[in-house]
């Protein structure tokens, strides 16, 4: 059984016992955390739509963090203007705890 959920305005696929990397979350470790529920599949067909609204799917918080640096460069010509930045987007891991349909 799978499930997709949606959280931080994207979409993921996930199975009990999975480990995702989501947008953070305002939760602390060891934190119980309910996604909202846009599709489950089974072996044999996939339920979408308010049907899937009854579904749920609950995960543990693992741990926040931050992601590697991404260097940004920004440059024009003749000007003499250019600037270097980096960024680091947080992230929250979470663990896939159970899939009830």
């Amino acid at each position: 059984m799978y499930a997709i959920i949606e959280t931080g305005g994207k979409q993921y696929k996930v199975e009990q016992g999975s480990v995702i990397y989501v947008e953070k979350l305002n939760l602390d470790a060891d934190t119980k955390v309910d996604f909202k529920v846009v599709a489950v599949g089974t072996d044999d067909d996939i339920i979408v739509g308010e049907a899937a609204a009854n579904a749920s799917v609950a995960g543990k918080v693992l741990k926040n963090g931050k992601g590697k640096k991404i260097t940004v460069s920004t440059y024009k010509p003749k000007k003499g203007e250019k600037r270097k930045l980096g960024h680091r987007q947080p992230y929250t891991k979470v663990e896939i705890t159970s899939i009830t349909a």
